[in-house]
């Protein structure tokens, strides 16, 4: 099996910027109307970005502890693989490829690209969106594979401007004052159980909008000082992103009102159209795409680490181990990851609601496996004591049965209300015993 020859040249500043990009992306620009519309109800619409948010910085304590125990390439998959064994791992890595990861990552692809011919064209051609989705994941691709200290050098850039586009955001959607009426809002009474499977229903798009936040630890191996870097990274990110979603949402809600914002087709672009015309609006959408379009190089960069790991380990196509003698970059891992999220693409692109559907489609699967990652917390404090452990989880046990109870109490209504798109996910996660044993054996090419 070839030897990781991948280089530790990433800093706190790179770690960072890599959790900040993993974060922002489609989600804040696109979620928010979707959610208000299950909601139906301004104090629930902050319930649940507010449960989010919770949830969030507890799974974060959770794995801070995690990563700064085990520093190694592939992030989750490792942590897995040491508290239950290889094949709950390498399940959760064959969901990852086939299911959640690519898909998350089409879905920003597609987004990006409905986005460019909106603006550029006014119109929305599901055929075109698909051949510039797959361009754009394939351009990314070769990009990050020249080499892991000039994909450092884009993060922070890319980081940046990202904080930049919502403070700029932020400060359109108040430019003419705040306006209190715009958050009165006459909300429909559902009842207990239907406000409940409301709430649960919207977390899927939530979630995705906070996805990424543990984008740093995939990269474990190419981090300097991983044991203090790494869980500082976790937190200063994910309570910067944290804050400006807020803000942004109190902005969207300030300049569109409630039902403005239930209505919008991308609530960022109503927003400052709203605030600054059509020109403004159409200049904003641009600086949207360029949001998306660096979200999407940090989920190509970081993910391609889990198929190299699993490789590694004899856990699945073993070429995808292999590093560039020059570039030192998993190469094959980030071309084999781009071509099945090519697959997801042409399967998604021509569906109405392309973007939601594939959010539906891996929200319950990824949940299954968020839920047994975080477990691994108390699996490996048992398993493995006398560890060392340079960061150990704040608020343990209560932070981590709080983050539980909500992933499980989110993977049942996921169930409920999205339940076929969620047996799709499940099926195919499964598929992979299938080629278990031949991956484990090693001898696929």
């Amino acid at each position: 099996m070839p030897q990781s020859s991948l280089e530790r040249l990433l800093g706190l500043k790179e770690a960072t910027a890599i959790v900040i990009n993993r974060i922002i992306g489609s989600g804040i620009f696109r979620t928010p109307a979707p959610i208000f519309a299950m909601v139906g109800s301004v104090a629930l619409f902050y319930e649940v970005w507010i449960i989010g948010a919770v949830a969030t910085l507890f799974a974060a304590f959770c794995y801070a502890e995690l990563v700064a125990m085990l520093p190694r390439s592939g992030g989750p998959y490792e942590y897995l693989k040491e508290a239950y064994g290889p094949k709950v791992a390498y399940l959760r890595g064959w969901a990852m490829f086939f299911v959640s990861e690519t898909g998350a990552i089409a879905a920003v692809a597609i987004f990006f690209s409905e986005t460019l011919s909106s603006v550029l064209f006014q119109t929305v051609n599901p055929f075109s969106v698909i051949m510039l989705s797959v361009a754009v994941v394939w351009l990314l691709s070769y990009v990050n594979s020249r080499g892991v200290k000039l994909s450092g050098a884009l993060q922070n850039i890319f980081s940046l401007v990202k904080v930049a586009v919502l403070l700029l955001v932020l400060i359109a959607c108040f430019s003419d004052g705040f306006m209190p009426g715009s958050f009165q809002y006459e909300a429909e009474d559902k009842g207990v159980w239907g406000t409940i499977l409301a709430i649960g229903a919207a977390m899927r798009y939530t979630f995705f909008a906070y996805s990424g936040w543990e984008g740093a630890t995939y990269v474990a191996e190419e981090v300097k000082n991983p044991g203090k870097n790494l869980p500082a990274s976790l937190f200063i990110g994910i309570g910067v992103v944290l804050l400006l979603y807020l803000l942004v949402n109190t902005g969207y809600l300030n300049i569109l009102g409630a039902a403005g914002v239930e209505g919008a087709d991308v609530v960022a672009v109503d927003a400052l159209v709203a605030a600054l015309g059509v020109a403004g609006g159409a200049a904003v959408g641009m600086v949207i795409m360029a949001s998306t379009f660096t979200n999407l190089n940090s989920q190509l960069f970081v993910k391609s680490r889990t198929w190299f790991a699993m490789a590694r380990d004899g856990l699945f196509f073993r070429r995808l181990a292999e590093v560039h003698p020059r570039f030192h970059t998993p190469n094959k891992a980030l071309y084999a990851q781009a071509f099945w999220a090519s697959v997801l693409i042409l399967f998604a692109g021509f569906a109405e609601s392309a973007y939601e559907m594939v959010i539906d489609f891996f929200s319950f699967t990824s949940s299954i496996f968020n839920v047994l990652t975080l477990l691994a917390l108390y699996v490996l404090r048992k398993k493995m004591p006398a560890m060392p452990r340079p960061y150990r989880a704040w608020g343990y046990p209560y932070t981590l049965i709080i983050v539980v109870a909500i992933y499980v109490a989110f993977m049942i209504i996921t169930l409920i209300t999205a339940f076929w798109p969620s047996m799709m996910g499940i099926v195919l996660t499964l598929s992979g015993l299938l080629f278990y044993h031949r991956f484990k054996g090693n001898d696929l090419a």
